[in-house]
């Protein structure tokens, strides 16, 4: 095997800064948000956070996506021969799709609780009473979406250690006797 260094740190450090980035805005960040004492306030701090963030987090996904295309092209042959990995593959592409979907997604509901203004909020997708009724709708979808990044982020880790695992000397000998015997 052909060492590919470069091409699995991009994808593993983008992978990990996406999914650990999402995971501390969702946990950190948004909730912290209701301690600021000016409820107009609070939207601001959460936005302006996440806006110092935006650019780590497009850089971050942008190396996990050319690491993940080198890492493919690198391993194209165990994609095509050993048993179980084109599964595996195929669903970590899935999984990347709905991840790169949700992220956008939550960007646009961000980008429209920003426009909003100062407006008053129990916390970044935590509405109050005062809440403008848009504004509380955005804050409610968000509050959902929040956990969608981290969650389908965690799940491509989880598959990149099945890939780390379908890597072992053994078990590219016994995935490719599989595969090549089961027709």
């Amino acid at each position: 095997m052909e060492r590919n260094t470069v091409v699995r740190a991009m994808h593993d450090v983008g992978l990990a800064t996406w999914f650990g980035g999402s995971l501390m805005g969702a946990i950190g960040l948004n909730a912290a948000t209701a301690v600021v004492s000016d409820r107009s306030e609070r939207l601001k701090v959460a936005n302006a956070g996440w806006g110092r963030w935006a650019p780590v987090s497009a850089a971050s996904i942008g190396a996990f996506l050319i690491g993940s295309a080198g890492l493919l092209t690198a391993n194209r042959k165990r994609v095509a021969h050993q048993r179980g990995v084109g599964a595996s593959t195929a669903a970590k592409a899935a999984l990347t799709a709905a991840a790169l979907a949700a992220t956008a997604y939550t960007g646009v509901l961000g980008t429209r609780l920003a426009d909003a203004g100062d407006v008053p909020v129990e916390g970044a997708v935590k509405p109050d009473k005062e809440t403008p009724d848009d504004v509380a709708r955005t804050q409610q979808q968000l509050r959902l979406m929040q956990w969608v990044v981290p969650a389908v982020t965690g799940l491509i880790v989880v598959l990149t250690s099945l890939h780390g695992e379908q890597q072992r000397p053994g078990q590219v000998i016994r995935g490719a006797a599989r595969k090549r015997f089961s027709r």
